[in-house]
């Protein structure tokens, strides 16, 4: 499956702007009824506000012309009173919809978030962190300003112009069409120009997602910008993205105030031809000045809607774009699917075991061929080999971060697929080069994804511990389990948070333990408390490492040579070193 964000552009599908609208307005289901008390209180507005221009010019007509200011006082109050009311109902609208907004982009930041974490470690590789945080947070507002600001005001428009339209025609039915026409060459207008609104709308949206993937990036690796002096790099690096952002900003700013001039001089046009036509019609006798009084309000009542339309139908464009980018991420879905748990179990005595696996990834080339070995429990494996040949991979599919193209992986002689990731996680562990840690103590990072000790205090946790073998770690930080750490570990040294990950992993008693260079940034001292570590494993527990240092490697109970995506056995510790090199003078 292709997991790639950018190879699927958002805003250039097919997709009508009736259709996006029906799908933003999925997002509103649960709201249902306080939409309806909001769409009430519009319909309550709209009426008293369009009842306004009509009370306005009969007053004029018989109360005015005819000097009866008793009448204009009443006429007066009743108005007042009128307009207070649709001052309530407005505030009352107002305040509903941005309870449903926030609730809206509330729940809608969470479906995005855990379908993340629902999605494999290939769409990660495929997409930038920057993109991805931009698309909850940036994307995300954009459909909260419109939730919360423009969707009522849009509706509030329609209505608003729906009333006065039949107002005008009730009143008279030529002037009325009159008035009209230049809002039908507004529709015609909008509906041609609103692809192009959208998908200019889109693009910015992506440049912005971009420069934050850049800025994030050079962020988290701004070390090793200035160990090497490269600023410059940076400094290029991000005014491309900048520039790029720059273009995509005044491309849609340019898209989003077309509308506004063009609503506006139709809306004058029209005044224009009422104001004209009303003339004439009284000069024949044919109308009345409070009629044209109420006219010329009706024709305002309109058009400037739309003029607010022009403003509303940019915000529903940028939510429609920003939509699209995040309901790319909610229409995904893993590849790794788990498979029925009553799949069939195979009588082994084998922990894993691979059966002609090939793999390659995502628009790659085949990295493994045909691989084929198998691993008894209790005993050490060590994976060597040249860059590049394929021990990492072999290692990502053990601990099924990826399924094989062809073939097949047995657990316990069971198909891995049929494992729940909670299954899979207790029966495996994985520790990397470079542990990631989390914000807070040491405690809650050694007890990460770890249910059976939560609730223990650091008392009960440290007879653990001892248990384990494990308490005299806890002399290398300052405050034993209470140490701070901070974002991403950068308070600690390496040895430290590598220290912190093999207790995590030895604390779960995985039956399989995978190693991954996990060792090759360490200080001897460090290595041989890790070392420690490992002896005290239970007996039944499977260990893989994947190493270039050889005096890490020379204890293994067997050695498999992985190079060109094949791998064979290495025999003795002097094979696997002879084949090493001979892999490294011709890679």
């Amino acid at each position: 499956m292709n997991y790639n964000l950018n190879n699927q552009p958002a805003g250039e599908r097919k997709s009508s702007t009736w259709t996006g609208l029906k799908s933003l307005l999925k997002l509103v289901e649960q709201e249902r009824k306080k939409l309806i008390l909001a769409l009430a209180a519009i319909l309550l507005n709209s009426s008293l506000n369009l009842l306004g221009p009509f009370l306005i010019g009969h007053t004029i007509d018989k109360y005015i012309q005819t000097k009866q200011y008793h009448g204009v006082l009443v006429f007066s109050g009743i108005l007042l009173t009128m307009y207070l009311v649709a001052f309530i109902t407005s505030y009352f609208q107002t305040s509903l919809m941005g309870g449903i907004g926030q609730r809206i982009i509330f729940e809608l930041r969470n479906a995005i978030f855990n379908k993340i974490q629902q999605l494999p470690v290939a769409f990660f590789n495929e997409n930038k962190a920057g993109d991805l945080i931009s698309r909850v947070n940036n994307d995300t507002d954009k459909l909260n300003q419109f939730f919360s600001q423009a969707l009522m005001q849009f509706i509030s428009s329609i209505m608003m112009m729906i009333g006065a339209g039949i107002f005008l025609l009730i009143i008279n039915v030529k002037l009325g069409l009159a008035t009209l026409v230049p809002g039908l060459f507004i529709l015609i207008f909008t509906r041609a120009i609103s692809p192009w609104v959208k998908h200019k709308n889109a693009l910015n949206l992506k440049s912005t997602g971009g420069m934050s993937a850049e800025i994030q990036e050079s962020l988290n690796n701004f070390k090793v910008i200035i160990a090497f002096n490269r600023r410059d790099y940076f400094r290029k690096r991000f005014d491309t993205v900048n520039q790029e952002n720059y273009r995509t900003a005044i491309g849609s700013g340019l898209a989003n105030s077309v509308f506004l001039p063009v609503f506006g001089l139709f809306s004058s046009i029209a005044q224009l031809t009422v104001l004209s036509f009303g003339i004439y019609l009284i000069t024949q006798g044919n109308f009345s000045v409070g009629l044209l009084v109420s006219y010329l309000s009706y024709a305002t009542n309109f058009y400037n809607p739309l003029r607010q339309l022009a403003s509303l139908w940019t915000s529903f464009q940028v939510a429609l774009a920003g939509w699209d980018r995040i309901s790319q991420i909610l229409s995904l879905s893993s590849n790794l699917v788990t498979l029925s748990a009553e799949t069939g179990q195979e009588q082994t005595d084998a922990v894993l075991e691979f059966r002609n696996v090939h793999f390659g990834y995502t628009g790659g080339y085949e990295i493994l061929h045909n691989i084929s070995f198998t691993m008894k429990p209790g005993k050490t494996y060590a994976l060597v080999g040249p860059t590049g040949g394929g021990k990492t991979t072999t290692a990502s599919i053990m601990a099924r971060l990826y399924d094989p193209q062809q073939g097949t992986v047995l657990l316990k002689g069971r198909d891995i697929r049929s494992y729940t990731p909670e299954e899979r996680a207790e029966k495996i562990g994985f520790i990397l080069q470079e542990p990631f840690l989390f914000t807070g103590t040491v405690k809650e990072n050694i007890l990460y994804s770890n249910e059976r000790f939560h609730k223990y205090s650091s008392e009960e946790f440290i007879g653990v511990l001892k248990a384990a073998r494990l308490e005299g770690l806890l002399t290398t930080f300052d405050k034993g389990l209470d140490t701070d750490i901070l974002s991403g570990g950068d308070s600690l040294s390496i040895g430290q948070k590598q220290l912190i990950a093999f207790m995590r992993a030895v604390l779960r008693q995985p039956e399989l333990l995978i190693l991954d260079e996990a060792t090759a940034n360490i200080d001897t001292i460090t290595e041989q408390l890790l070392g420690q570590i490992l002896d005290n494993l239970p007996k039944e527990t499977t260990l893989v490492i994947i190493a270039h240092r050889l005096n890490t490697i020379e204890n293994a109970d067997e050695i498999f040579f992985i190079n060109s995506g094949e791998v064979s056995p290495a025999g003795s510790f002097k094979e696997a070193v002879d084949k090493l090199m001979s892999g490294k003078r011709t890679s």
